[in-house]
């Protein structure tokens, strides 16, 4: 037997595991959008390396939480939307649907925003029509998945999501922090309130309550209710799938504190994006500069797309209504084009909107544990007690963080 065919079956079988790839990393832009930038900038720029250890941990409880809701829909054949809509009255619908609305418009705001602030850095355009343009791009996006389907959308979404890994990563790469200050950085600690602030916005910015919903739709749509015969194979293959994503976003994540807490930190003048955008091209040159915004860009375009594609999953599992997406795109859009025409300060605006974001992460989190517990919906793929507990911990204390954040935000 030659050497082709001993290992003919076996990269057959890698490839067509491949093309099971996808959902997760659809998913995992809401790990790397705008309010991550504007969060992870802020902790390295104010605390250094301090808070290296946030987005470890941030990273880590977003993989087991993206892993529940694939996983979720793989078993179930509907979208958690869908599943609170069979178990809840009416009315509670009606308000959770409000609920999911809310924080759906307050990440199109930082996406938007973010943007429109990359079209300012990189071609001087007004924050108005940069808004503008990326809502318009945005539906471009939505047009792809609304005519070619699901897997042509994850492809261009997946391109994206390389392009904001080099614009972010590069940076480390050129100038590589001091090891042992990194390692330094993975003792979980703080250095007083605004510390906590810091690391409960960067776990706000991670942990994003429409990315839970959103891909418990996408595998859903990519596969069905499978029997049991597949599901133990699609299990396995939507673990790595949600473990190279978040491995990706992660690494996403840190540089961009890295890139802060090497170059910015201590910096009185960094007070918001576009300022950082300045400090590093003074510090690095234009070209890193050139590639953060760039990064950032494309960051606003795919996680813009992808939260308008999620509000409109959500609305459809819990309603049952469907509105063409491209005029869902238009109304949920009009709030952040509000906001930029009323001159709001847009680092001011993104802040804002991650508190908001912090009320709907318990929506979000509580259904997804008690429903992946449940051995009557689940079967054998309900969770096992190891992963109930440590999952039930993780939702207290992203819970407790965001708590703290929304009160520390109006008690400041």
């Amino acid at each position: 037997m030659t050497l082709t065919e001993q290992l003919g079956p076996r990269l057959k079988r890698v490839r067509s595991g491949s093309l099971l790839l996808g959902p997760a990393f659809v998913a995992a832009i809401a790990y790397v959008d705008p309010g991550n930038v504007a969060s992870n900038v802020s902790a390295g720029a104010q605390f250094g390396y301090l808070l290296v250890w946030v987005i470890l941990a941030a990273n880590a409880m977003a993989g087991l939480v993206q892993y529940l809701s694939a996983k979720l829909g793989l078993v179930t054949g509907q979208s958690l939307p869908e599943n609170l809509r069979d178990r809840m009255p009416r009315a509670a619908r009606l308000g959770f649907w409000v609920q999911a609305e809310a924080v759906a418009i307050a990440t199109d705001l930082a996406e938007v925003i973010g943007g429109a602030i990359a079209l300012n850095l990189l071609f001087d355009l007004p924050l108005l029509l940069g808004g503008v343009i990326t809502g318009v791009v945005s539906m471009v996006l939505l047009v792809v998945q609304d005519r070619r389907g699901q897997r042509p959308f994850e492809r261009v979404v997946t391109g994206l999501l390389g392009i904001i890994a080099v614009g972010f990563l590069a940076s480390v790469f050129v100038q590589p922090p001091p090891a042992a200050d990194v390692a330094a950085g993975l003792l979980p600690r703080f250095a007083g309130p605004e510390s906590v602030l810091i690391a409960a916005a960067m776990l706000g910015a991670t942990v994003m309550p429409h990315a839970v919903y959103l891909h418990s739709g996408l595998a859903r749509d990519r596969h069905g209710r499978v029997g049991a015969d597949r599901r133990s194979r699609l299990l396995r293959i939507t673990r790595l799938d949600v473990g190279l994503a978040m491995l990706l976003a992660g690494a996403v994540n840190l540089a961009m504190v890295l890139l802060a807490a090497t170059n910015l930190q201590g910096r009185a003048d960094v007070h918001s994006i576009a300022a950082a955008h300045t400090a590093i091209g003074n510090a690095l040159g234009p070209v890193v500069a050139l590639l953060f915004a760039i990064g950032l860009l494309a960051s606003g375009l795919a996680s813009t797309s992808v939260g308008a594609y999620a509000g409109a999953m959500i609305m459809q599992g819990l309603l049952r209504k469907r509105i063409p997406l491209l005029l869902r795109r238009v109304i949920t859009l009009l709030p952040a084009i509000v906001v930029l025409a009323l001159g709001v300060d847009p680092s001011r605006a993104l802040v804002v909107s991650q508190v908001v974001l912090s009320f709907g992460i318990p929506f979000a989190l509580v259904p997804l544990v008690r429903l992946t517990s449940d051995r009557t919906l689940m079967g054998a793929a309900a969770n096992h007690r190891v992963t109930t507990t440590l999952a039930w911990a993780i939702a207290a204390v992203i819970i407790m963080l965001n708590a703290a954040l929304i009160y520390l935000t109006f008690a400041g």
